[in-house]
């Protein structure tokens, strides 16, 4: 890992922009190694994911690596897989889960790692936070987007949240299935047979 690789890494660990609206107090999660093949772009941190420290640790990470088909030992290997949410710091609890990613990350950390990271194919935005941010308002809603992901392929697709909480928007919506989840499987397995 070259020395600028390093400095920008202990740069995001020391981050403490948002300090004052954070209830847990900061702590950034993030994964990223700069031979790192796919990046991974969720939410934010949930409480169990900040207090280990480790990204995906949870049911919704559990179901993405299902989703994936690829082992926890893959997931968690940096030269494979980069992982930088849209807010680094759990933001807090609203009243119907989790509060939305704290704005301030994106823009000050994401072309920094992505300048940092010159292998990546293949680029996945989970939930409407990341495909808003990264595809703009083309379509009105994460199903739309989501229905639509070849228009986006090969370089990005764009997922629903893994979490439980989604059982019924997976029940509602079976071509996520049955068509995007075998093209996603291919083009991360192609991804990291290259690696």
């Amino acid at each position: 890992m070259s020395p600028g690789f390093t400095r920008l890494l202990n740069e995001i660990r020391a981050c403490r922009l948002c300090e004052a609206h954070l209830p847990l107090g900061p702590r950034p999660v993030v994964q990223l190694g700069p031979g790192a093949r796919i990046l991974v772009i969720g939410q934010a941190p949930g409480t169990r994911v900040h207090e280990t420290g480790i990204p995906w640790n949870d049911p919704s990470g559990d179901t993405l690596r299902r989703w994936l088909e690829v082992s926890r030992e893959q997931f968690y290997d940096p030269e494979l897989f980069a992982i930088m949410p849209m807010g680094f710091c759990y933001p807090g609890r609203g009243k119907s889960g989790d509060l939305p990613p704290r704005p301030e990350c994106a823009p000050t950390w994401h072309r920094r790692i992505q300048a940092a990271l010159p292998r990546i194919e293949l680029t996945l935005l989970i939930g409407q936070y990341a495909q808003r941010y990264y595809l703009g308002n083309r379509y009105r809603s994460l199903t739309d987007t989501v229905r639509h992901w070849r228009e986006f392929a090969p370089a990005q697709l764009p997922l629903p949240h893994p979490s439980p909480r989604n059982r019924r928007w997976l029940r509602d919506n079976p071509w996520f299935e049955q068509e995007e989840l075998p093209a996603l499987r291919e083009r991360v397995h192609l991804a990291l047979e290259r690696g």
